[in-house]
């Protein structure tokens, strides 16, 4: 029986549960299946999913994830490889779906402390060797080239590449065979029709599969809220040609540097106007040599000039292309829109065109570069303003739900979306037909059985959910090292500092009170004096036979501070009291 969601068109047809899938008859205990997500599911980003049955491992995708402003300090945010590097012997290998840092990202981190073959497109590949051979990776990983429509064999399982649409060429979903069925792994799709590079999502591959019977389908939810369809890319266009024919001044676009399709699409406008193309950012650099080099992106000869010979040329023949999209605070726009970027200021008539949405979690940033952009007199064009600047990477509603009609799994696992997202396709898919066990809910971490007879989450393995990378530190910035951060920052620091006779304990010299972030310095004499009276009697408390640790008398002095502190301000700055023994 086929039931009609009443929120989806009639395109989208949400098949009954069951439908064709059934277990092999020849299926043990030891046939187990499980798929656990060490990233994302119930968030955008670090997208890392286990497969295991037996002795084999197999890795579907070693992305990061671009820290929130509570992250202060933090660079990008990995996956918890912990179950891995316990299970190493297992690993057969890591697929890879595309080339963007949420699916690619972390590889040069985990490959550092475990070795796995790799299987990618051809563009993926490219994007990943660059990245391992900054890291020094590449010479002594194993990886292998593969194209839409081939299957290999990875230890016990098959897994098949199916070509998919997103913002970025050669991505691939997977259909991984395993002893107990197929399960497909759509990674970041949309059904666009008339993609730039002429390559649809294979809805037929997909509808084979649902034809012999899918298990399980872990599906992109990311605009399942959203009821239109997503647009076609080549919407963009016109769009685009508009915006540059009433420029009057330079042009900047800003795009992430992987969405190489997009970066094709504004150079070759820029070209149709006479413009010459400058780039700001090294990634943008980077990837738009090695798209050239491999055939992905086409330009004339002397389309390019340097970002510092731009001011040679005449405003209106000038189109720069940079990063910094998601309002990132050391990106190409953000320094444009402080006038803090050595090569490039933003004048009054310029236009600066926003090529994408913000990431959950950077509005804020994005729109603090819009509002500094504006300030410095550019006409700035962004989605809520204008929204066919931009068409998103990931199918809508009805996309997804017509995925769902394809391959017609017994068991759906939304992936790729943060709780709104799955509470929204849980409840469509249930309007569908399917009942709550048939939709499997997971959490980063969790361990979902197949058995032969169900499927549920059993348990989880143990994981962080998440690493920090600070600068060249992996995983040592914990919670303990955030809160002190956020401390300093919303309360500032005071430090104390004291020379003591060692033998006697007499002050020999200070208290010294210091403070950053607190406040002004105009106004702490009368409240430090105080502060230094009250380390004066905490020191004078001192028995003159005191053999202890000195850490007490820090302990007691920073106690008596934050209680003095608090009630003379009603603050509790970090006190960092500062003993030398002489």
């Amino acid at each position: 029986m086929l039931l009609k969601s009443a929120a989806v068109s009639d395109q989208a047809v949400m098949p009954h549960p069951k439908t064709n899938h059934r277990y092999p008859d020849n299926v043990t205990g030891a046939d187990h299946l499980f798929i656990i997500p060490l990233g994302g599911v119930c968030e955008i980003g670090k997208n890392m999913t286990v497969y295991e049955q037996g002795d084999d491992i197999l890795l579907v995708d070693c992305g990061l994830m671009f820290p929130g402003e509570e992250l202060l300090g933090v660079d990008v945010v990995i996956p918890d490889i912990s179950y891995l590097l316990a299970n190493q012997d297992k690993i057969r290998g890591i697929v890879l779906t595309h080339g963007h840092e949420d699916h690619i990202g972390a590889l040069p981190y985990v490959l550092a402390q475990l070795k796995a073959p790799l299987w990618g497109a051809r563009l993926t590949m490219g994007f990943v060797r660059g990245k391992l051979e900054e890291y020094g990776l590449w010479e002594q990983t194993e990886s292998h080239v593969v194209t839409a429509g081939e299957t290999v064999r990875i230890g016990s399982f098959e897994v098949e590449f199916i070509q998919v649409s997103h913002s970025i060429p050669d991505a691939l979903g997977v259909a991984i065979h395993t002893r107990l069925g197929t399960v497909i792994q759509t990674s970041d799709f949309k059904l666009d029709p008339t993609p730039l590079d002429g390559r649809p999502t294979d809805k037929e591959a997909f509808r084979r599969h649902g034809d012999a019977g899918v298990l399980a389908l872990l599906c992109d939810t990311t605009n399942v809220l959203k009821v239109e369809r997503t647009k076609s890319e080549v919407t963009l266009t016109p769009v685009f040609e508009e915006i540059f024919r009433e420029a009057e001044g330079r042009v900047v676009v800003a795009t992430f540097a992987s969405n190489i399709n997009r970066i094709q699409q504004v150079i070759s406008v820029a070209e149709s106007f006479g413009r010459k193309v400058a780039l700001a950012g090294r990634r943008m650099e980077e990837n738009i040599k090695l798209a050239r080099e491999m055939g992905y992106v086409s330009f004339d000869e002397g389309t390019l000039v340097p970002l510092g010979m731009i001011d040679q040329q005449p405003p209106n023949q000038v189109c720069v292309l940079t990063t910094g999209s998601q309002g990132e605070p050391l990106s190409a726009l953000a320094r444009m829109a402080t006038d803090e970027h050595k090569k490039i200021s933003i004048d009054p008539g310029d236009t600066v065109i926003l090529s994408s949405t913000p990431i959950p979690g950077n509005e804020d940033s994005v729109y603090r570069v819009i509002n500094n952009l504006c300030r410095l007199g550019a006409h700035v064009v962004y989605s809520d303003e204008t929204p066919g600047v931009h068409v998103s990477g990931h199918g809508s509603r009805d996309e997804v739900f017509e995925m769902i009609a394809l391959t017609k799994p017994r068991f759906l696992v939304p992936a790729h979306g943060e709780y709104r997202h799955v509470a929204g396709f849980t409840r469509e898919a249930m309007k569908g037909g399917y009942r709550e066990d048939e939709i499997i809910l997971s959490e980063v971490g969790s361990i979902i059985e197949f058995n032969g007879e169900t499927a549920e989450v059993v348990g989880s393995v143990p994981s962080s959910g998440s690493v920090m990378v600070d600068g060249i530190g992996v995983g040592d910035v914990g919670e303990v090292v955030l809160r002190d951060r956020r401390h300093l920052a919303d309360e500032g620091v005071v430090i104390v500092s004291l020379a003591l006779n060692q033998a006697t304990g007499e002050v020999i010299a200070g208290p010294d009170i210091s403070s950053r972030g607190f406040v002004l310095e105009t106004e702490t004499d009368d409240l430090f004096d105080r502060a230094r009276e009250i380390v004066l009697r905490e020191i004078a408390d001192i028995e003159p036979d005191f053999t202890g640790e000195w850490s007490v008398v820090k302990t007691d002095v920073r106690r008596a501070l934050n209680k003095f502190f608090k009630a003379e301000t009603d603050r509790r700055p970090m006190v960092l009291p500062v003993v030398i023994e002489v």
